[in-house]
């Protein structure tokens, strides 16, 4: 290489920025005393279900609201919005992640009033992937992620960073275990092996099965 010749690590840069902003998302989640959750997953495996579910419950005793993140369609988030809660969505015409501008930006339209009293509830659904959003923190409180029965139980070895990052995993869709070929016991193994202080939820959006625990403990995290 030449004595001019220079390397540029773009990656680092963009991340750099991305977390400077999201630092200041995090001071104004705090500012608004929102509780802040960012929920990955793969497409399908059921995070819109999930909050569909949980929402209208959380809502008896809290405000709630939902940045929601899709490559093309406002489907989610019109889905979303018929729960009551607060919902602003982000359509990132192909960009694989939501980064912490755009949750900056739609944070600030969602105009959320300090609330005096239990604190509020802001879900982030990002966008259906477990590689590219799991490198762009956006001032979240807590990282979560769903694992759907459907896919393969060797998943947590396969994206690790997702579910390293992780404060609680959901293993969803457990009606359908008995159709499929997914060994749950080997799943929480996996993902203890990453990430050992995991909360771990069985449970089905369909069913209501696990549901209850999954809310006594975003309500106590949220406190």
């Amino acid at each position: 290489m030449g004595k001019n010749f220079k390397i540029i690590t773009v990656e680092r840069d963009v991340l750099r920025k991305n977390n400077d902003i999201a630092l200041l998302n995090k001071k104004a989640f705090d500012e608004s005393n929102a509780h802040c959750i960012n929920l990955l997953s793969s497409p399908g495996s059921g995070k819109t279900s999930i909050l569909e579910v949980i929402i209208p419950r959380l809502i008896r005793g809290r405000n709630v609201y939902v940045i929601e993140g899709d490559v093309e369609t406002p489907n989610d988030g019109l889905r979303i919005e018929k729960t009551g809660a607060g919902t602003i969505q982000i359509t990132t015409l192909g960009s694989c992640h939501l980064d912490a501008g755009m949750v900056e930006k739609a944070f600030r339209e969602l105009d959320i009033r300090k609330s005096e009293g239990p604190r509020s509830m802001l879900f982030i659904e990002n966008v259906g992937n477990l590689v590219c959003p799991a490198s762009f923190y956006l001032g979240e409180h807590l990282n979560g992620v769903v694992l759907s029965v459907t896919e393969g139980d060797d998943k947590p070895l396969k994206y690790p960073k997702a579910f390293r990052n992780a404060h609680f995993i959901m293993i969803n869709k457990t009606d359908l275990l008995p159709y499929v070929d997914f060994d749950i016991s080997r799943s929480r193994e996996y993902i203890l092996k990453i990430n050992p202080g995991a909360r771990i939820f069985e449970m089905s959006a369909k069913t209501g099965e696990g549901i209850d625990g999954l809310i006594a403990w975003l309500n106590e995290m949220a406190r």
